[in-house]
Formats: structure tokens, C-alpha cells, sequence
């Protein structure tokens, strides 16, 4: 249930639909704009909860119910698009954006070549993984902490912000002291205890897709994050598993213009985990670039 509150509304009258929201156990998240508050009224009986309960106070213009299962990451609760500040670098104003870097750290060597073709090319964060979820256990699974250590000197050495993926609740506070985003990876996208983690670290992040999940269950998830009152959330679309095999997997460009449809999240486009083979890679980013999507991870 969203509460919209009339432009010039006091915190009085604020407080006082949150805490009719509190009285009747229900949680409750602001959206504070430029003119006017969003009060979003969160719980699973929301919908037996008549909306006179609150439109009757004072300030309040109008109160509507969200259909959608996600209600933090909808449109409803947030129309404008949100802003995602990455190391000093702004996420979702218009300007494309492109994140570059190899999957895996290797070497500090290898790093920082990576880091030199990264900014010639143009493009403004640098990414790289210390940490690995990989399918077989024998697979090499990262540097982990010295990797991160690698990172961190890269980046002080070349004044660019680093993405790099985080894989377990407990190492969120590690992860986020040496990089200034933390991605979710598509096999945590329903890692409900990490997710958690992540949001009340506050730190910036980007969810990438399950291969097998829907963008409805894509946004519950990002509602994880957002519940614990992180607003720096990133979507990134690296494509679903279908049965076509000349890919890795199968992008779904058609999720870009749904998100930026239902959602105020800015989305990124990963076309190297869906293509598998660099040749495919410069046609599948203009692509989504053409379909909407705010930055670019290469």
C-alpha cells in the first residue's frame, strides 16, 4: 500500500501515518522527493487493511494499493529513476556508463594491464573477482582476501572505482572495505541471508539475473535490498538459460524496457556472460543500449 502525502505535508502528519502503520504491525519504508513523501506501508495483510485507515489523516493526498508482489523497486513507490553513485561515478542520469575488467583476479600484473585498457578504452569502473562462485568445486574460486588487496591497490593507483562480486553473508563487511560496489551474482539472486547482508550494509550493488528466474522474482529479490534501506541498487540483465546452444545463455533484452517499465532501479546489461565469445559482444551492447539499459559490464 502506497501512502502519497499532499505536497508541503508536515513531519507531524508524516509521523502520524507511520505510526498508524506501526499500531497495525506493519512495516514501513519513506521515500522522501523533492516535493512531496511517499510512505510505503508493507506486511502480508495489507491488502484486508481498508485504505480509509489512512487516507483519513491529515496530508494525506492520495493512498493506492500495489498490485505488484515487489513494492520497493516498483514504479508506484519511486516514479522518479534512481541515482546509483559508484566510487564517485553516477549510475542511471542518462549518460552511458561502462564497466570493464576480467571475471576473475589473477595477478596484481594482470590487474593492472586490465586497469591500463580500461580507461584507454574509455570506459569509467574497473571490475574484476576476488571471490568465485563456480559450478565444480575444482575450479579455480578466486584469490579471495588477497585478491580483494589487489583490487584495492589498483584502484588507488589508477583512481577508478572497482566492482567486485561477494558470495557470503559474513564476508559482506570485508568485500564492501575494499570496493566501492558489491555484486550479487546470478546464483545469489535468491540468497535471501546475503541479500539481507548486503541491504543493511548500505553499500552500492548490483543484482544480476538467475538464469532461471523471472524479472518479477528478479525485483522481490531487489526488495530484499531494499527493505534493509539500501537505495543503491543496481539490475543487470546477463541472460536467462533456454535451450538455444550457440550461446552461453540466452540475453533477454526484452527485460531492459519491462524494467525501466516497473521499476526505478537503474539496469546494466552484462553481453559477455550471455554471448560466451567476444565476437558476439560489440552487437549484443549496442543492443542494449538501444533497448534502454543505463551502463554496460564488459
Amino acid at each position: 500500500m502506497i501512502v502519497e502525502m499532499r505536497k508541503g505535508a508536515t513531519q507531524e502528519e508524516i509521523n502520524e501515518v507511520v505510526e498508524r502503520a506501526k499500531s497495525l504491525n506493519f512495516g514501513v519504508q519513506l521515500n522522501v522527493g523533492t516535493d512531496k513523501v511517499v510512505v510505503a506501508i508493507l506486511g502480508s495483510h495489507t491488502g484486508q487493511t481498508p485504505t480509509d485507515v489512512f487516507a483519513v489523516l491529515p496530508g494525506v493526498e492520495r493512498v493506492t494499493r500495489i498490485m505488484k508482489p515487489y513494492k520497493l523497486a516498483s514504479r508506484e513507490f519511486q516514479p522518479r529513476d534512481t541515482l546509483v553513485n559508484c566510487g564517485g561515478v553516477t549510475i542511471g542520469d542518462r549518460r552511458i556508463v561502462v564497466i570493464a575488467g576480467p571475471c576473475a583476479v589473477e595477478s596484481e600484473k594482470q590487474l593492472r594491464q586490465a586497469a591500463e585498457a580500461v580507461i584507454r578504452a574509455g570506459a569509467r569502473i574497473l571490475r574484476g573477482g576476488a571471490f568465485k562462485p563456480r559450478t565444480s568445486p575444482f575450479t579455480f574460486q578466486g584469490l579471495q582476501k588477497k585478491g580483494l588487496e589487489i583490487l584495492a591497490a589498483v584502484r588507488e593507483e589508477y583512481r577508478i572505482p572497482v566492482v567486485t562480486e561477494v558470495v557470503n553473508p559474513q564476508d559482506v563487511k570485508l568485500v564492501a572495505s575494499y570496493a566501492d560496489m558489491l555484486q550479487i551474482g546470478s546464483r545469489n539472486m535468491q540468497n535471501f541471508a546475503l541479500l539481507t547482508a548486503v541491504g543493511k550494509s548500505k553499500h552500492p550493488a548490483v543484482l544480476k539475473r538467475g538464469f532461471a528466474c523471472t524479472i518479477t522474482e528478479w525485483l522481490n529479490a531487489a526488495d530484499y535490498l531494499l527493505a534493509e534501506g539500501n537505495t543503491q541498487v543496481v539490475l543487470c540483465e546477463r541472460g536467462i538459460r533456454t535451450f538455444e546452444d550457440t550461446v552461453r545463455f540466452s540475453l533477454d533484452i526484452s527485460s531492459v524496457p519491462v524494467l525501466k517499465r516497473n521499476s526505478h532501479l537503474p539496469v546494466i546489461v552484462d553481453p559477455s556472460h550471455a554471448a560466451g565469445h567476444y565476437s558476439l559482444v560489440p552487437a549484443i551492447a549496442k543492443a542494449a543500449i538501444a533497448a534502454g539499459s543505463d551502463f554496460l559490464i564488459i
